[in-house]
Formats: structure tokens, sequence, C-alpha cells
């Protein structure tokens, strides 16, 4: 028997404003946005004529399928209580705005502690999050570059994080999202992280193909051109490859995502 080849991923970027036309005149399968300023604690709304149900058709339309990036200054895990209400309130404005989308899931880093903070405390504050949210989308936990008390940085911290959340109700809607970058900047081992990373999680649901600008382990978020960075091309393909899941870009424009997109699918 012949065996069939496996499809290729969807892949496509990060944009900003007409998302939808964006990834119709650039061939992408998927595209991700953020639902407000990502430095912002409030105005979080969908920036379209239409509203969420405007861009939803618009979506539908094209066969364009939309990922909402959380804002940065969500913190879930911290122990600063003026940090961490806001951020859960805000999460869970994001679940809403982007169930109306009818986004694929909603994308939020996995925070940190002070230095001197108990992680553990931490982790259970993420189980809290998780069974205050009414996850309507999925909510997809991205690892991080840096920081000491990172609750998503090492495989151990992961494996941790993924354990508090797992006890939590509602815990069927949380998925992993896998950023490149940040795994290479937190000292994993990029050829081997797609494995490791399914050990803990038994899923990776997105992954953020990014190349860096620095070395490894060096706790930079610095995201660099696809093959024009520090990380092997190689390893960038081979998770690409082994990671079976949507592909989205982060990556700086100078060379454009659709030129970076056909780098990657021509050696996939």
């Amino acid at each position: 028997m012949t065996l069939s080849p496996r499809p290729a991923p969807a892949v496509g970027a990060h944009v900003g404003a007409d998302p939808i036309a964006t990834a119709s005149e650039h061939g992408f399968d998927i595209v991700q946005i953020f639902v407000g300023d990502p430095q912002a604690w409030k105005g979080h709304a969908v920036d379209h004529p239409g509203g969420a149900a405007g861009l939803k058709a618009e979506a539908d339309a094209a066969g364009v399928g939309i990922y909402v990036h959380a804002p940065y200054v969500v913190n879930v895990a911290t122990t600063n209580n003026r940090l961490r209400i806001p951020s859960r309130q805000i999460l869970a404005k994001q679940v809403k705005l982007a169930t109306e989308l009818g986004a694929r899931g909603v994308i939020v880093h996995g925070g940190h502690l002070g230095g001197k903070d108990d992680p553990a405390v931490g982790f259970d504050n993420w189980r809290k999050a998780v069974e205050g949210l009414e996850l309507t989308v999925p909510l997809l936990i991205e690892n991080t570059a840096g920081g000491t008390n990172a609750m998503a940085r090492e495989l151990d911290r992961i494996a941790r994080l993924w354990d508090a959340v797992q006890a939590a109700s509602g815990s069927e809607a949380v998925g992993f999202c896998l950023d490149t970058c940040h795994a290479h900047a937190g000292g994993l081992d990029l050829p081997g992280v797609v494995d490791a990373v399914r050990a803990i999680t038994g899923r990776i649901d997105l992954v953020h193909l990014n190349d860096s600008r620095d070395a490894a382990g060096s706790g930079a978020d610095r995201h660099d051109v696809l093959g024009r960075g520090l990380i092997d091309p190689d390893a960038l393909v081979a998770v690409a490859r082994t990671a079976d899941a949507p592909i989205i870009l982060e990556t700086p424009t100078s060379t454009p995502h659709a030129d970076q997109i056909a780098w990657l699918r021509e050696r996939l």
C-alpha cells in the first residue's frame, strides 16, 4: 500500500490592521491578531467596521482561521493582586471576544513571579485562573524566553504548570503553544523540544515559528527572520515538521512573511 503524504500544516503570521485582506493577499491559511493594545489594561475591542461579527464573516468567507494573542500585560501567575486580578479580567474579556470572532484559540504567556516568591503559589494561581474562566475557545499557554522565576521557561516548570492546570475544572480546553525563539532563548534543546514538550503536555496546538537574534540560553526575546538568526535552520524546520500543528510567524518583515513562509514550505 502506498502511503499518502501528510497534509502541510496551516501557516500564517501575526498581522496588524485589516488582517483578512492581508492573509488573502499573501496566501496565509491563518492569522494571529491582537484585540486591542497589547500593552494596555483597558480598551480592548475588535478593530473592524462591523465589529467582531463583521470580522468573523470576513474570515469565514475567505477561509482564514484567526488566533488571538492576549495582551503582554497579562500575568495570572503573579502574587501581586493589583496585577493578577486585572489579568484574569482581561483574559476573560479576550476569550469572550475571541469567541465572537470564531477564533481557534487565545494564546497567553505563562507569566512569572517575583524573585523571592514561591513558584508553587504561581502554579496554583494558574489553576484558579483556569477554573475562573468560561473557556468557550481553547486557551493556549505559551512557553517564555526569560526570567528567573518564570512559570513556563524550563521544562520542569512547564511540567509543574501543566500539572496545576490539569487539576482545574475546564482544563480540557487548555492547550500549549510552542515558541521556537523562546525555547532557544530559554535554554531548551530545540532538536528535542517537540518530544520533550509532548512528554509533558501530550499535545502541541500551535507553533510560533521564530528565529532568534541572540544566543541559546540568553533569555532574550528578540525574534529574527527565518533562516537569518542564530537558530539552526534545520532545527526550525524539524520543529515545524514534527509538531504537526498550525504555524504562526512572529518574525520581522524586513523579509516579507510570504517569502519566509515560502522558505519554510520548500523545506517541508
